[in-house]
């Protein structure tokens, strides 16, 4: 955020603008990444993280419309809506909030969370840039939710390295 402003009714965030655009966008033009691409925003969303969870912020909506791309080539995350400051335990947060397709099994089972739903979110990423979908994904919103809390990726892409088999 570059600086912030109100009038009588609302609350303005001035951004860095990112010409690149959402990295949601990308995905849905290219389908899937190289393994060089996916592991370069891999790696710019891993430090992001970082830096938060170093602040004891949990981020809670990590997915690709909210990874944006700067004009330098680097990401950048917004929409801090859900975040949530102060979490150091493993069940510090217990709101039921996020996107479907990136919930943690935790959020689901409502029983507290914390920084892991992240991780768990950024693997979800890390899937959909090298698969074209997200890890569990199913149109049928009760289906895509016990995916995710019973049952494994599918690893079966031949186009899938031993690497990143190995991530999931």
């Amino acid at each position: 955020m570059d600086y912030a402003f109100q009038s009588e009714n609302k609350l303005f965030f001035a951004l860095e603008y990112c010409p690149g655009g959402e990295l949601f966008f990308y995905l849905s033009q290219i389908g899937r990444f190289k393994p060089d691409a996916a592991r370069f925003y891999a790696a710019n969303i891993l430090l992001a993280l970082e830096h938060l969870h170093s602040k004891n912020i949990l981020y809670r909506d990590l997915k690709p419309e909210n990874v944006l791309v700067g004009s330098d080539g680097y990401v950048r995350l917004t929409d801090f809506g859900l975040s949530k400051e102060n979490i150091n335990g493993t069940k510090d947060a217990t709101s039921l909030c996020g996107t479907a397709e990136y919930l943690s099994p935790e959020i689901l089972q409502r029983q507290g969370h914390g920084k892991s739903t992240d991780w768990w979110s950024f693997g979800a990423i890390i899937y959909e840039m090298l698969v074209g979908l997200p890890p569990f994904y199913s149109k049928d919103r009760e289906k895509l939710y016990q995916n995710i809390k019973y049952e494994p990726p599918n690893l079966e892409y031949e186009f899938l390295t031993p690497e990143a088999r190995d991530l999931f």
